[in-house]
């Protein structure tokens, strides 16, 4: 895969977030660049500045580990831009070893085994919900149906979470801190654009939300990666149910050890908060709107007599 633009661009947008301060180094006057220059972040990396010039056009497929390690510590990556880091390597020389276990494709769409499924139906006091890379929700239980309502409740979402972010006006109330959202959204797809450059699914959806929304383009520009729950799996959200109100939840990211790839994310709430009352209020207008009958058709009116034809 020739993947330069992609290194160049990442390379050059972490060199000039980096200021001389922070590497240590003395800022001196008339800098014409940002942050680092590349002889600075040669000098930092033990590497010369030719050899770093040729890795910032995007050459990486020669690097070795420790190059790269060396490279990432001199622009203070943190662990989700190092892992992007090593996976545009391998990208760019074409490894068959990765440094995840590869999952098996289905023809299809992945569908949960039953097990798993019976595991969601059993987490009652809080959504529950299976996810990939691309944000598609996967799976979910009952309670995570009535919570992301307005997810399911536009077909053209698709069940994508990055797709109702940032093309679905609702995502604007559902999520009180939008801005923040996004910000978490876009780099988890790029990291993951990283890790699987080849998903055809995840560089169309990228190629719709890049035309229709200047929010998630300018975002996407800024190459930026991150993992969800900043690599920790965990955080606190804020949201805003047409239903129920506000609430506040904890999430838990588990990685999906036999579906690599594959995350559950279960949402909860403190214990004896108005969001654990909210949650309650969710589950029972979950049950009464599942419990109301489906409309039925209207009898169809009945057959005209045949004409008959004059002899």
């Amino acid at each position: 895969m020739d993947n330069r633009e992609e290194v160049r661009e990442f390379l050059t947008s972490r060199r000039a977030k980096i200021t001389p301060g922070q590497a240590g180094l003395a800022s001196g006057p008339r800098r014409r660049v940002p942050g680092l220059r590349r002889s600075e972040v040669a000098a930092l990396a033990d590497v010369s500045v030719e050899y770093y010039a040729k890795l910032e056009r995007g050459s990486l497929a020669a690097a070795s580990p420790p190059v790269l390690e060396a490279v990432a510590r001199a622009l203070q990556l943190d662990d989700a831009e190092r892992a992007h880091l090593l996976h545009l390597a391998q990208a760019a020389d074409g490894s068959d070893v990765p440094t995840r276990p590869k999952r098996r494709r289905a023809k299809g769409r992945w569908r949960p085994h039953r097990s798993l499924q019976w595991m969601l139906d059993a987490i009652t006091a809080g959504p529950a919900l299976v996810r990939n890379g691309r944000m598609d929700v996967l799976a979910a239980n009952s309670l995570a149906h009535a919570f992301y309502a307005d997810l399911y409740a536009a077909p053209d979402n698709q069940a994508n979470l990055a797709r109702f972010q940032f093309l679905d006006p609702a995502a604007r109330h559902f999520y009180p801190d939008w801005d923040l959202f996004a910000d978490i959204c876009v780099p988890i797809l790029r990291a993951e654009a990283g890790r699987n450059p080849h998903d055809k699914d995840l560089h169309d959806l990228v190629g719709e939300l890049s035309t229709r929304s200047e929010e998630f383009r300018t975002r996407w520009g800024a190459h930026n990666v991150r993992h969800h729950g900043t690599g920790t799996g965990t955080g606190t959200k804020r949201f805003h149910h047409h239903a129920v109100g506000d609430l506040t939840l904890a999430y838990e990211d588990l990685a999906m050890t036999a579906e690599p790839g594959l995350t559950v994310t279960v949402y909860t709430a403190e214990p004896g908060s108005p969001s654990e009352e909210g949650l309650r209020l969710l589950a029972s207008w979950a049950a009464t709107e599942e419990a109301q009958p489906a409309p039925q058709q209207s009898p169809a009116p009945p057959a005209a007599p045949p004409v008959r034809k004059q002899a």
